[in-house]
């Protein structure tokens, strides 16, 4: 049998706007089975497992929540260092789907390597930790750059939201596999043995779904994305002229007032929503009245479910409300119920409570970040050089990460409460709504 070859697809065509946006359906379970929900869980299990509470790493002892919370850190340096590195060459080889595969392919198999994650091998199992946010975020900037690539201007709303949509609908659904296989391993043949307990086990398997999820349904988008635009002229070092492809998309965005001021904006309300989706789980751990543990256990799960599901919808009706007020003015709002959640979250102390704080997060989370990337897209000029210009929006987006996350924990270490450092986002929220109302409202976005 003849193999078959993909055909080029046209620009805006249905068919390359779906498998684009089929991305999110593959590598979302990473960020909800990973990152929020199954290994934190795991994480302190294996800790409470062999009775400590800190391991020796690198010659000191560090306690089991600073040392995870120092390798992200150090992951999202390592990401907002090497993003605009890969992006730059990317545009000027004209082979951006290489990179995706190479990080995608990267961030999976760090996923099955978590199946084999041991405080006695911490070196070997925090590198596969490590690893899986290099692959997700590095992929995901090179898939979020495709979009002025793939779609026009008016159709980036839409599939932008579709995107977060299908990762939204495809991670819940891994993970409800996963939740049972930890609540009934009976069911699936997980049993118990001397390496520990059935549920344990469960969560190792399910760190092996994602990895096969991820690169599997990968697959459909690899088959029709193109391959990417080649830059013209001498390459004499393609090192070198990755930084110089950065140092002019730096000058270009120097005459582009909107762009930057748009940039500005983000990166103040980006840091606090990124913070929030990083340390929601550990407030609510925290700070509300559970009852017990198996109570917090089941309440954490519920509220993470809430959150993926009205996020579909809050990513849906953004986007047809962006069609109505423009861009600008529906990120404004959306900053301004961000801020009114965070006022909320200060005093929520009732699972209850929670749930509905849990719920309003889902609405105003997918909406704002599938928002920001297609209003980013737009305003960018009419150039081949996309992978280039998003590394910035990325980069942004990760240096946020990690000023926002320590800011966030120095104000609750110093000050006894995670609640005082919620005001702290609601004020990023506020002033980003702000510095969103200085962005040029030459034409409607």
């Amino acid at each position: 049998m003849p193999k078959m070859k993909n055909k080029q697809l046209e620009k805006g065509s249905k068919k390359l706007l779906n498998a684009w946006a089929f991305y999110d359906w593959a590598n979302s379970v990473y960020s909800l089975v990973i990152t929020s929900a199954i290994f934190p869980i795991f994480y302190g299990i294996l800790f409470r497992m062999a009775d400590v509470e800190k391991v020796v790493v690198f010659g000191g002892e560090i306690a089991r929540a600073p040392l995870i919370s120092y390798v992200t850190s150090a992951a999202f340096l390592f990401i907002a260092l090497i993003t605009p590195f890969i992006s730059g060459i990317a545009d000027y080889l004209g082979n951006k789907k290489l990179f995706m595969k190479f990080f995608c392919y990267l961030g999976a198999l760090s996923c099955i390597g978590l199946y084999w994650f041991s405080l006695d091998h911490i070196y070997i199992s925090l590198s596969c930790y490590f690893f899986g946010l290099v692959g997700f975020w590095v992929s995901m900037a090179i898939y979020n750059s495709y979009l002025p690539d793939i779609s026009f201007p008016e159709q980036q709303d839409a599939i932008s939201a579709k995107g977060f949509s299908l990762g939204y609908v495809g991670s819940v659904l891994l993970l409800l596999f996963n939740l049972a296989m930890v609540m009934k391993p009976s069911w699936f043949g997980i049993t118990s043995n001397e390496a520990g307990i059935a549920e344990v086990k469960a969560m190792r398997y399910s760190f092996l779904t994602v990895g096969i999820w991820w690169v599997g349904f990968a697959q459909y988008t690899f088959y029709y994305l193109p391959k990417g635009y080649r830059k013209e002229g001498n390459r004499p070092n393609v090192v070198l002229n990755g930084f110089r492809e950065l140092k002019e998309v730096w000058r270009q965005m120097g005459h582009r007032m909107r762009l930057k001021r748009y940039l500005a904006a983000f990166f103040v309300y980006s840091m606090a929503v990124q913070t929030v989706m990083l340390i929601a789980t550990y407030f609510a751990e925290e700070e509300i009245a559970w009852g017990g543990d198996k109570e917090r256990s089941m309440g954490l799960i519920i509220s993470i479910l809430v959150i993926q599901l009205v996020a579909i919808l809050g990513a849906t009706v953004t986007a047809k409300l962006s069609g109505r007020l423009g861009n600008i003015k529906t990120l404004i709002i959306v900053n301004l119920l961000w801020l009114a959640i965070c006022f909320y979250a200060y005093f929520v102390i009732t699972p209850t409570e929670f749930y509905i704080a849990a719920g309003c997060v889902g609405l105003v989370m997918g909406g704002i970040q599938a928002l920001s990337r297609s209003t980013y897209s737009k305003f960018l000029p009419d150039t081949t050089d996309t992978a280039s210009f998003f590394s910035f929006y990325d980069v942004a987006e990760k240096i946020g990460i990690v000023i926002g996350t320590l800011i966030y924990g120095y104000i609750a270490q110093a000050t006894g409460s995670m609640r005082n450092a919620i005001m702290f986002l609601g004020a990023l929220f506020l002033l980003g709504a702000f510095l969103l109302t200085r962005v040029n409202k030459g034409r409607k976005f």
